[in-house]
């Protein structure tokens, strides 16, 4: 049902299964779900849209946001509820991604994307990590503008949805007495 959270199952290439808890359904078929730290921890991509009925992925996201864009635009673009093989069959992959063309995906554990060390962190962070980066700022003598370029390229920072990226923006600025 569209807008339910729920458990959900999901099959990587190697045919391992990951258990993921909170999965939401954006479409009839479509969910968006966040990555399990243990998996692909070298993907800053942390959000994806994944095929319920096959547990294959079709896009990942750098946030939430993007990825429930994405699940959104490709919505009407096919019944969703069909097997993998018969979206493959049917699903023109032009016209796919001129859906998402203004949405920021990925390829599902695309090598392009990977990072060096584990970012699986990417999109979460602790009151601690915000000390730590005002720290760091306040001793380079980091301005408000700086300190927002700096966590834009960073984990935890890059993969936060815009509201929760400004409320940490702030906090940092604030305990970094940032201009």
């Amino acid at each position: 049902m569209i807008g339910e959270v729920r458990e959900y199952t999901l099959t990587c290439a190697n045919n391992q299964l990951y258990t993921v808890p909170l999965a939401k359904e954006i479409a009839p078929g479509l969910l968006v779900y966040r990555l399990p730290d243990e998996m692909h921890p070298d993907r800053p991509h942390r959000w994806r849209i994944g095929h319920d009925a096959s547990g294959l992925s079709v896009a990942d996201a750098m946030t939430r946001e993007e990825a429930v864009k994405a699940a959104e635009a490709i919505g009407a673009l096919a019944d969703w509820t069909q097997d993998a093989d018969t979206l493959r069959a049917t699903v023109d992959p032009y016209e796919l991604f001129a859906k998402v063309r203004g949405c920021w995906l990925a390829e599902p554990a695309s090598a392009a994307h990977r990072k060096a060390g584990d970012v699986s962190r990417n999109g979460t962070y602790t009151d601690a990590d915000i000390e730590e980066a005002a720290r760091e700022a306040k001793a380079d003598g980091m301005n408000a503008y700086e300190i927002l370029l700096a966590m834009s390229h960073t984990v935890p920072w890059m993969g936060l949805d815009t509201e929760a990226f400004n409320e940490a923006h702030d906090r940092i600025a604030r305990l970094a007495d940032a201009a």
